[in-house]
């Protein structure tokens, strides 16, 4: 295979740790970005690896990073939109405050680094986005809505782009995880609201005591993650949609019944709605 170049946000830890770990053993080339470039330093020394301080949310310095990495490698063929946290709380127990920062990562933060990367693929009519979501992208839990709505921007997005990118031989794909053994349940990648509220108890609390308990107990293993991204990355026609881990696999097929039943049940309803 071709020696390619990755542009990873949010490699510090967690799964972007491990996909550039992956990377740089297979003979790739890595851009490894953190909001701190000091916590890279895993990386700062490999040959082929440079490393940059990038706050996602702020657009002139991610601009000003990819155009330090093609300067440096010349083409960007891989994006890993990683950069995220989490926000756990009930719908209306998260401030807007709260909401607009999870956002501005998960969201803003992502098209950021898109469109400047975008110029560059389609000058070479070749690249891959790859797109970080969850299952709370394709399935909302309680507690999770928030940061779940998040992810299903992040599933909108890329669908579209798949379908803006294709007729210029670039791919995007969206990868929907499960829960995977890292430190997103830290409090480092998770933030819970500030209010909290008792109503709640049975429904939010109940998931929160979940993420706590489940800490690095979880059932998937990030570097069997890293590996599945690097299998799409060389495949002659990578996936729209790559949900990784068997919770993820269960939870969609619960989703998909509950729809199609749903469906099923309101048919009349909503067929009698158009124009006769």
């Amino acid at each position: 295979m071709p020696q390619k170049t990755w542009l990873i946000t949010g490699a510090s830890r967690g799964f972007g740790a491990e996909i550039a770990k992956a990377v740089l053993a297979v003979g790739d080339k890595l851009i490894a970005t953190a909001r701190n470039q000091t916590d890279l330093q895993q990386f700062a020394a490999h040959k082929d690896a440079l490393t940059l301080g990038m706050d996602v949310t702020n657009e002139s310095q991610v601009k000003e990073a990819v155009a330090i990495a093609l300067e440096k490698f010349g083409q960007i063929d891989v994006v890993i939109n990683n950069a995220g946290f989490g926000l756990l709380g009930a719908i209306e127990e998260c401030s807007a405050e709260e909401v607009e920062s999870v956002y501005r990562t998960n969201v803003f933060g992502l098209l950021n680094v898109t469109r400047a990367v975008l110029p560059s693929m389609r000058q070479h009519h070749s690249g891959h986005i790859i797109n970080i979501s969850s299952i709370g992208g394709y399935r909302s839990y309680p507690g999770w809505g928030i940061y779940g709505s998040t992810k299903f921007a992040v599933e909108g997005i890329t669908e579209a782009l798949y379908h803006e990118l294709a007729p210029l031989g670039i791919h995007a794909t969206v990868i929907e995880p499960g829960f995977f053994r890292t430190n997103f349940l830290d409090s480092s990648s998770l933030r819970r609201s500030a209010v909290q509220l008792p109503d709640y108890a049975q429904t939010v609390g109940k998931t929160g005591d979940m993420a706590t308990e489940r800490n690095y107990q979880q059932p998937g293993d990030p570097t069997k993650l890293a590996q599945a991204i690097l299998e799409i990355v060389n495949a002659n026609e990578p996936p729209l949609r790559l949900p990784l881990g068997t919770d993820t696999l269960r939870a969609i097929a619960e989703k998909n019944a509950y729809v199609e039943q749903e469906t099923a049940k309101w048919q009349a309803l909503a067929e009698s709605t158009d124009y006769r």
